[in-house]
């Protein structure tokens, strides 16, 4: 059996996981590219924090703290844009699959109803189909829910990086 074959006997049901998946895959991958770059600029991002704060100014420690934090987070926010759509994608496609396997199952019974059970290929295209669009919707949920998981991390370990640079900026060793 070829790879078409399983996707037809999938049905509609299985185009939507295979674009689901396409469409998750290019935001995860666009992410990656972002983080990466973004990575590489850490000190650059880090600065420009340290000079959009020093226009605002505190003495007070823990408030200088605070508007070191939410300048990092407003610059980070454009980061996360993307990362919903992963997630959805990751819950919704092992619905999808089990959508798939109510309505194969749904026109196995059909079947079976139509022929009675003295012919097995009959009600064989709903089973295939139940089958096939489980087994799909649960590998777009894996790849998604664990791009999400790593994408998250990174952003998180992004951001703990320019916040260790602006902390040493300001505080030098001794934060």
């Amino acid at each position: 059996m070829t790879l078409m074959h399983y996707v037809e006997s999938g049905g509609v049901i299985m185009e939507i996981l295979i674009a689901m998946n396409s469409i998750g895959l290019a935001v995860m991958i666009a992410k990656a590219i972002q983080f990466w770059r973004y990575s590489l600029d850490a000190d650059t991002h880090a600065n420009a924090i340290a000079s959009d704060f020093l226009a605002i100014g505190s003495n007070d420690k823990e408030t200088m703290i605070l508007i070191l934090k939410e300048l990092l987070q407003s610059r980070l926010k454009r980061l996360e844009k993307g990362l919903p759509t992963v997630k959805i994608i990751a819950t919704t496609a092992t619905l999808f699959g089990l959508l798939g396997t109510v309505v194969g199952v749904l026109m196995a019974f059909e079947a079976i109803s139509k022929v009675g059970m003295g012919n097995p290929a009959a009600f064989a295209g709903g089973i295939s189909m139940a089958l096939v669009t489980t087994v799909g919707g649960l590998i777009v949920a894996i790849i998604h829910a664990i791009g999400y998981n790593y994408l998250v991390a990174w952003l998180d370990s992004i951001e703990a990086n320019i916040e260790e640079k602006l902390l040493l900026y300001f505080y030098g060793e001794q934060a």
